[in-house]
């Protein structure tokens, strides 16, 4: 039923958003959340597989405001933190979030997961949901990233300097670095992003730790139910290009990337390995190094701010409760110097 019902979004989107850009008005429908949450498809145009979307979900204040976030969630992810969006809404932001093409509520059938062969691919979809935001009546708007799209907005940013529909960018354990080590980023890496140059289809393991999605997921170990079709405890494999993409991204930041805009950076207070379940999961970040997401940081020209979260997860706002309560005040604290 669910099926039938995207299908039918997806070709009366068609109708009101096209070329990649957003009309005037866009079509909402009841969002698979519930809970006031609303969706919208936006058709873009088509790349290398063929059609492409991405979805808008938003859930806005009771009381008019001409506040905004938009969150932009990571590899393997999507929208569906809800506690989140509520946090931001009582603060007095306008809450909206957009599963980018090839995720989550944008994954299409002629599409592979995650494919992508160059992070700008994103900056339409990015593009697209800001320009929604300003029209539906928000003026000062926090752009937020979490993991890879933290990095991906990081890009953005840069990219489009003097062209922000944004006021400040907030950084959820960006994914600044590759978690492996040293050697292999000397010896496989070059040849997987050489190789990936002509065969970008090419498929390798995510080598994510599925440790950590069973420390999120209710019916594991964790206290979040979102759709293990969409966020899967182990990931699918990636493309070489998609390692490609993520190389030279992180090689623009390293080489200094000016953002004009107050950025807040966070990340946990550590990373932590595990080999088979413990609580120790709860403590730590299972999926990047925080000394590199800290190091690459400060490759940022800018106005930034980097913190430590002890306790913290790799997703912050998805850590053990009195940790994510110590996230929420600094990123309220920090926004209300930073979004007017």
């Amino acid at each position: 039923m669910y099926s039938l019902s995207k299908t039918l979004r997806f070709y009366l989107a068609l109708t009101i958003i096209g070329s990649g850009s957003a009309c005037a008005q866009v079509t909402y429908f009841a969002d698979i959340l519930g809970h006031g949450f609303k969706q919208a498809t936006i058709v873009q145009p088509s790349d290398y597989e063929g059609s492409v979307t991405c979805t808008i979900i938003k859930k806005q204040t009771p009381e008019k405001s001409d506040k905004a976030v938009l969150y932009v969630h990571g590899f393997n992810d999507y929208f569906f933190q809800e506690e989140m969006a509520e946090r931001y809404i009582a603060e007095g932001y306008n809450f909206y979030a957009v599963d980018l093409r090839k995720y989550g509520r944008s994954f299409l059938a002629n599409q592979k997961f995650n494919n992508v062969r160059d992070l700008s691919e994103y900056f339409a979809d990015i593009d697209t949901v800001l320009s929604v935001i300003k029209t539906e009546g928000s003026d000062n708007i926090l752009l937020s990233g979490h993991s890879t799209g933290g990095l991906i907005i990081s890009l953005y940013a840069a990219e489009r300097n003097g062209k922000e529909m944004f006021d400040a960018i907030l950084l959820n354990s960006p994914f600044f670095d590759l978690n492996v080590k040293s050697v292999l980023k000397k010896t496989a890496i070059p040849v997987i992003v050489k190789r990936a140059e002509k065969h970008p289809e090419t498929t390798i393991s995510a080598g994510l730790n599925p440790l950590y999605g069973e420390s999120l997921h209710k019916d594991a170990h964790g206290e979040w139910s979102y759709n293990l079709g969409w966020k899967p405890h182990i990931a699918p494999p990636v493309n070489f290009g998609w390692i490609r993409a993520i190389h030279l991204g992180q090689l623009k930041l390293s080489q200094g990337l000016q953002i004009d805009k107050p950025v807040l950076v966070l990340h946990a207070a550590k990373s932590i390995d595990e080999k088979k379940w413990s609580d120790v999961m709860f403590t730590g970040d299972a999926v990047l190094n925080v000394e590199e997401i800290a190091r690459q940081a400060q490759n940022i020209v800018g106005q930034y701010s980097i913190q430590a979260i002890q306790g913290g997860m790799h997703d912050l706002i998805l850590s053990r409760k009195p940790v994510r309560e110590e996230v929420y005040s600094t990123i309220f604290n920090w926004a209300k110097r930073n979004v007017k």
